[in-house]
């Protein structure tokens, strides 16, 4: 039986309520956030995620929910959250950042499971939710 890895990832919606996105190398335009590390707590590893992917400081407003990916055996946590701080800027996890309206950020996100997780974040009534793809 294998452990399955947590990730931590976070709605980031300014003022205008634009979404943050990252442009992964390798899957496109996304949601950032990533693995949470071993003694580190899940709300605080989204947080750094963003920060390292994007350069936005980000705080925490409301827990959305979970996703799981059977296949690769991760669990998904999900957070909205506000800017605080920060500039954009690359890394090596983000080809680009930047934030776009939803509409805009629907048809720039290719794969369907992140639409699913973006809308589902966005929709308060369903929170917290839990999908497994």
């Amino acid at each position: 039986m294998s452990n399955y890895k947590i990730t931590s990832a976070a709605v980031v919606l300014d003022k205008h309520n634009h979404v943050l996105l990252k442009k992964d190398p390798v899957r496109g335009w996304e949601l950032p956030g990533g693995m949470v590390e071993e003694n580190e707590a899940i709300d605080s590893a989204v947080v750094r995620e963003v920060n390292e992917e994007t350069g936005i400081h980000i705080e925490l407003i409301s827990f959305c929910g979970v996703s799981q990916e059977l296949s690769k055996n991760i669990c998904n946590m999900w957070w909205l959250g506000s800017p605080v701080s920060g500039k954009l800027q690359t890394s090596v996890e983000s080809v680009d950042v930047g934030f776009f309206s939803i509409e805009e950020a629907v048809n720039m996100i290719k794969i369907p499971d992140f639409i699913e997780e973006l809308l589902l974040c966005l929709d308060k009534e369903k929170h917290p939710f839990y999908i497994s793809f």
